[in-house]
């Protein structure tokens, strides 16, 4: 509703109140009242019309008012259809340009590409070109260098025809050489067919002087074998080799005893022998912890060395030979033995070749010369002589344990007591005790069977 016809109506309003109210007065003032009735009376008429032509004003202006606004209403309507059409044609518009900036986005997308198209190919144009300016420098180079070598060539060529003219008389002096050479070869040929001639008489003859002197070479290689297995080694040189070459034994064996561990340790000098398979240490049994005067027990632990200047070596086991039970033999292997650097004893292939020994005691360096006698009863044993006599002299008497080489430096055996010796001719073993913590066999099972094969050997081999 408009402001200014709400205040008419609340001014009419007020007017109308204002008009039809009773107004009571004081009772005093009757007469006044009763003037005043009549010309309020009266004047109502005439408010009244004032009011409804104010209203009827009010109402004009209203209209007035109103159809202004319809005007107003119907332009900004028609101004809204106008804007609107506007709207639609600028949006029109919009899709146009929208349209039209794809198509210049894209354009200028394609226009990129292209630019950079054309700056590769601008690249390679001007890569292409430096590479043509190189491979033109280097085509005139080489033609220079062609050129160079044409008149090298042209120059060649001419020296090449002075060689030419000058071979060509070469050629004709050496047709003539040729015509003369021919000659002397048809003498040459004849020469030569006479001194092939001699040559094979010759080489005849040095076959058959050759296969005199390899016969020759043959035999006094044999003459010179014969003469050294049949020539007697001064028992000096023997010693000294037998010092030169000696390894030492330590063997330890331990038991248990009433108080405490019993212990035993043995040391002994021998050598390393050979039967032509494998190397052993030679040893006799008092030369170890092991005896056959006591009763047969078990020992615990058995341990070894070899030992030769700074080298040393364990003792792996032990091989008691069936020969005969007071030997013994340690094996070695052949790489220990080759880092010992000592010599390789082999067995006498002819013990009794010669009738006297060398007999070496290690234990106190005193050695020498004996006869022996080969006991017939029994081939392998052999019986030094061990007189009195001997003794009394002062010559070297047999004892337990001593080495008894042959003349030729070999070995024979060794001493099992002090009148026989043990004639070596191989290694068969009766025992293999392994060395170590508790070793096998047990140790009382083998000295018995030792003990039994002693008791059993005759009186003179004990």
């Amino acid at each position: 509703m408009n402001k200014t016809l709400l205040l008419i109506m609340c001014d009419f309003m007020l007017l109308n109140l204002l008009a039809l109210t009773r107004w009571e007065k004081a009772e005093p003032s009757h007469t006044r009242l009763e003037t005043a009735a009549p010309r309020s009376a009266e004047a109502a008429p005439a408010i009244n019309a004032d009011m409804v032509e104010l209203m009827r004003v009010s109402l004009e202006d209203e209209k007035a008012a109103r159809d202004q606004l319809s005007a107003q209403l119907g332009s900004t309507q028609g101004a809204l259809a106008e804007r609107e059409k506007n709207v639609a044609a600028l949006q029109q518009q919009k899709g146009q340009l929208e349209g039209a900036l794809g198509s210049t986005q894209a354009s200028a997308r394609e226009l990129e590409q292209r630019y950079t198209a054309a700056a590769q190919d601008a690249f390679l144009t001007k890569e292409q070109l430096a590479q043509l300016q190189r491979e033109l420098e280097e085509k005139r180079a080489e033609a220079a260098r062609q050129q160079a070598e044409l008149v090298r060539m042209e120059r060649q060529q001419a020296e090449a025809r002075q060689r030419i003219e000058n071979l060509n008389v070469a050629v004709r002096v050496a047709e003539q050489e040729k015509q003369l050479i021919a000659q002397n070869l048809v003498e040459a040929k004849q020469q030569v067919e006479v001194e092939r001639l001699e040559r094979v008489k010759v080489q005849e003859q040095t076959t058959v002087l050759a296969q005199g002197v390899g016969q020759l070479a043959e035999q006094s290689g044999q003459l010179s074998q014969e003469l050294r297995d049949n020539r007697p080694i001064n028992p000096n040189l023997i010693f000294s080799e037998f010092l030169a070459n000696r390894v030492q034994t330590s063997l330890t064996a331990r038991r248990a005893g009433l108080f405490g561990p019993a212990v035993k340790e043995k040391t002994a000098q021998t050598v390393l022998v050979s039967d032509g398979d494998r190397v052993y240490a030679l040893m006799h049994l008092s030369d170890t912890p092991f005896t056959l005067s006591e009763v047969p027990t078990d020992y615990d632990q058995v341990t070894g060395r070899l030992a030769r200047g700074s080298f040393n070596a364990p003792i792996a086991e032990l091989n008691f030979l069936r020969l005969d039970p007071r030997l013994v033999v340690a094996p070695v292997d052949p790489a220990l033995s080759a880092l010992m650097g000592t010599k390789i004893y082999q067995l006498a292939k002819e013990p009794f070749k010669f009738p006297d020994a060398v007999l070496v005691r290690a234990d106190d360096g005193r050695y020498g010369e004996t006869p022996f006698r080969i006991d017939p009863a029994n081939a392998s044993y052999v019986k030094l002589d061990n007189r009195i006599s001997t003794r009394l002299f002062g010559e070297i008497a047999p004892k337990r344990g001593d080495l008894v080489f042959s003349k030729t430096g070999d070995l024979i055996g060794i001493m099992v007591n002090n009148d026989y010796c043990a004639v070596l001719g191989n290694f068969a073993a009766s025992h293999k005790l392994q060395a170590g913590d508790n070793p096998e066999p047990k140790t009382s099972t083998i000295l018995a069977d030792l003990q039994t094969r002693w008791s059993r050997l005759p009186i003179r081999l004990q």
